[in-house]
């Protein structure tokens, strides 16, 4: 019996730390960063408007309004405005290829939110945008 007592001690603290993490009462990486020294905010943060996206869908008669926000630092901002029909080009691409009844599933703006940021980091390279936002998304 004495044997199984550090191994159920093991079990039980596993357990505890799941658990708590599971309901975000701590965060691993907040940990791992605050020993590491990272910044939670970067001053030289800058945000770059995507002009708005406005298109039908297709098979529909419906109507998408996508306006989007780039999150970079300033040395990549004026590379960013100068690809930026580069930019909308890979935008109008992708969400023209969308099914129309995929519109309808849950968890669609997460997924469109996703493809456009690799389709973005692709035109612009991995370095030049840190994160995209959706600041609208509309279907009418």
């Amino acid at each position: 019996m004495r044997k199984l007592v550090p191994i159920l001690v093991a079990f039980a603290l596993a357990g505890a730390g799941f658990g708590s993490t599971y309901m975000g009462l701590w965060s691993p990486s907040a940990l791992i960063a605050s020993f590491s020294g990272e910044k939670k905010h970067d001053p030289q943060t800058a945000f770059v408007d995507v002009p708005p996206v406005e298109m039908s869908i297709p098979g529909s008669r419906l109507m998408l309004s996508l306006s989007v926000s780039l999150e970079t630092d300033e040395a990549h901002k004026k590379d960013i405005a100068h690809q930026m029909p580069r930019v909308l080009d890979t935008f109008a691409v992708f969400l023209s290829n969308i099914d129309a009844a995929a519109y309808d599933k849950r968890g669609v703006v997460e997924i469109i939110r996703a493809e456009l940021l690799s389709r973005t980091r692709q035109v612009l390279g991995e370095d030049a945008v840190k994160d995209l936002l959706i600041t609208e998304f509309r279907i009418q």
